[in-house]
């Protein structure tokens, strides 16, 4: 299969954990979205739940699809989210944000009993960091900030380039909350704990896009059929 059925089907297993009534997170990326497409095949057979998106790209999704959204103002508390990942590690520690709807995947993850990732056998790697990991940070005082991360991520063993992420055609790419990104190209990060409490810790730094201790199971679809991890 190529990548994109393997994402379906990675996907299409982790309806299995979905239930009547359920309040879920719906992801963004393009596993979430496959998600989110099989999601509304199942409800027009008669499932019912409610669902929070992550993204405004989400959120247009699932209403042209019919699927019936609520809040966290309205809904604080979430049964289950599912989402994708740029890259996941054995203790399903993920590197998230390269859609750059880390801020609210993140709020939502959080809120949530349990979040499932969605992917293909590609995104598991032994250690985090081949993919650049995302910064999201306010656009006042950027140059300050680029080298406050520098700082704290030279601390904690990473070093590479700032990069400030940029759309196809040119422009600066500015999140749903009206921010930017800096995509942070470390290589292997040794340790992400330490590294993400440094990055929490800057002025300028709205989020970043390591999730740590918030997914409890991954479903990674390859050719040899599904894998499911769950953090012990």
């Amino acid at each position: 299969m190529n990548a994109e059925a393997l994402k379906r089907e990675s996907a299409r297993r982790a309806l299995e954990y979905v239930k009547p009534g359920m309040k879920l997170g719906l992801g963004t990326g393009s596993t979430a979205a496959h998600f989110v497409d099989l999601l509304a095949e199942k409800m027009r057979g008669g499932l019912s739940i409610v669902g929070v998106p992550t993204s405004e790209a989400t959120r247009k999704q699932a209403e042209a699809l019919g699927i019936p959204l609520t809040t966290l103002d309205e809904t604080p508390e979430l049964d289950l989210t599912v989402d994708g990942a740029d890259e996941l590690d054995s203790s399903l520690s993920l590197i998230k944000g390269g859609g750059g709807a880390l801020l609210r995947e993140k709020i939502v993850a959080s809120a949530s009993r349990e979040m499932i990732v969605v992917a293909d056998e590609s995104k598991a790697v032994a250690a985090l960091g081949r993919f650049p990991l995302p910064v999201e940070v306010v656009d006042f005082g950027l140059e300050a900030t680029r080298r406050a991360i520098a700082a704290v991520s030279g601390a904690s063993g990473c070093r590479g380039d700032l990069i400030l992420r940029k759309k196809a055609d040119g422009h600066v790419f500015v999140t749903d909350q009206g921010h930017v990104i800096l995509d942070a190209h470390f290589g292997r990060i040794p340790d992400a704990a330490v590294l993400a409490k440094g990055l929490a810790q800057v002025p300028g730094v709205v989020e970043h896009g390591l999730f740590i201790g918030l997914a409890t199971r991954a479903i990674l679809a390859g050719a040899e059929g599904i894998r499911v991890i769950e953090r012990s």
